[in-house]
């Protein structure tokens, strides 16, 4: 039995039970049956998003305690109460516009939408007259969802259908890009291999080939990257895209990225991360087996940092910074956050006990406290002497109101 710190005792997870979506897995053997072995980023992309199996468009519980991981969102409240803080600075930094968009990508059921409002309603600011909240979803069930729990936490007012316009605001994305399909490939001698997935009857192997696109070489040589010899490593193309049309939806304001990455240099780095960093969730557990549980597991690769800025400053954002997860939500007043609820009466010693557990698990760099918070700006706010205004919570302690 595994003790969750001053809560409760956990059995451990039966993973023989969870299975796999076996029509996705065979539709996926008869694709390679047909073209031959395909590329890891088209596994990787059946795998999570097909429309009939795909483990983000299932009914089932994805994040949160019952499901498979934690984000930040549901680890507590208190991480989307701190980003509050956020929001309303930017909100005043653009001068406070009459209409300010909250466009959330990954938006899930609204543990994070929920806790921003709920804070900025409880501190009684005065964005709450201008903020729309728009999630961002794969597959409109979940929007659904978010809908329904917006509604019931009494902040349908708030919530809007994200379109095609530019936002005045913050475009926001927390743990998204390191579940974007990448492609895996292995340094062999002085030769640049692609790892793709085959079949052994009717089981996934990897299977070394020449690489499918010359992207792969113009994104290493980019970042002077030389792999060393045997070691495997994580591309993933599909990041421009995706950060492309985040940033066209940005009309004024901010997107802001949060997720566990690293600079090239360090994410490719032969002594630290020789077996590249591609990684299975299920039921809370990690392991490194991408062809278990297909359908049934979440699957990702640690996102380099270096390629996303490149990737948001052709699509016409400036880069205004990047921290981390620790040093942003410190700077956002997280601790003293904490002492509020600590002092607070109502605060019994159980959730006092879950909500500091929570807070530790955020800002340690042992564990999501070393996560990357990057933040772009479009038409952004400058300062008296003509450079980008800060950016809340980069940087410098943000007032506590």
């Amino acid at each position: 039995m595994d003790l969750t710190p001053g809560l409760r005792r956990v059995a451990p997870p039966d993973l023989e039970a969870v299975g796999q979506d076996e029509p996705l897995a065979e539709r996926i053997r008869d694709e390679i049956r047909r073209d031959g072995p395909i590329t890891f980023a088209r596994f990787m992309d059946l795998a999570l998003y097909d429309p009939d199996g795909g483990y983000y468009r299932s009914k089932d519980a994805r994040p949160g305690r019952p499901g498979d991981f934690l984000t930040a969102p549901e680890t507590h409240p208190i991480f989307g109460g701190t980003l509050s803080r956020f929001v309303e600075g930017t909100w005043v930094r653009l001068g406070r516009p009459a209409r300010f968009v909250v466009r959330e990508h990954g938006a899930g059921e609204g543990a994070m939408a929920i806790a921003i409002l709920g804070a900025l309603r409880d501190a009684g600011s005065d964005i709450l007259h201008a903020i729309r909240y728009q999630p961002v979803e794969v597959d409109p069930k979940r929007v659904a969802g978010f809908d329904y729990f917006l509604s019931d936490a009494g902040f349908a007012g708030a919530v809007e259908p994200a379109d095609e316009r530019q936002v005045t605001g913050i475009v926001l994305a927390n743990e998204v890009l390191d579940a974007l399909p990448v492609h895996r490939v292995v340094q062999r001698g002085s030769e640049l291999l692609e790892v793709r997935v085959g079949l052994d009857g009717t089981r996934f192997i990897d299977v070394e080939t020449a690489p499918s696109t010359p992207a792969l070489f113009v994104r290493l040589a980019a970042e002077d990257v030389t792999l060393a010899d045997g070691q495997r490593a994580e591309i993933c193309l599909a990041l421009d895209a995706w950060v492309a049309e985040a940033a066209a939806g940005l009309g004024r304001g901010i997107l802001l990225l949060i997720d566990y990455g690293y600079p090239a240099v360090e994410l490719y780095d032969p002594n630290r991360r020789r077996g590249g960093t591609l990684r299975a969730y299920v039921r809370h557990t990690v392991h490194d087996d991408p062809y278990a549980h297909v359908g049934r597991q979440d699957l990702t690769a640690h996102v380099d940092v270096d390629a996303v800025v490149r990737a948001a400053e052709a699509a016409g954002l400036a880069h205004l910074g990047t921290t981390t997860q620790a040093e942003f939500l410190v700077g956002l007043g997280m601790d003293e956050r904490l002492r509020a609820i600590q002092t607070d009466p109502a605060t019994t010693m159980e959730s006092y006990l879950a909500v500091r557990s929570s807070v530790m698990r955020l800002l340690d760099p042992a564990a999501t406290g070393r996560f990357r918070v990057m933040a772009f700006g479009r038409d952004w706010a400058a300062d008296h002497d003509g450079a980008p205004a800060p950016v809340p919570g980069f940087g410098y302690r943000t007032k506590w109101r």
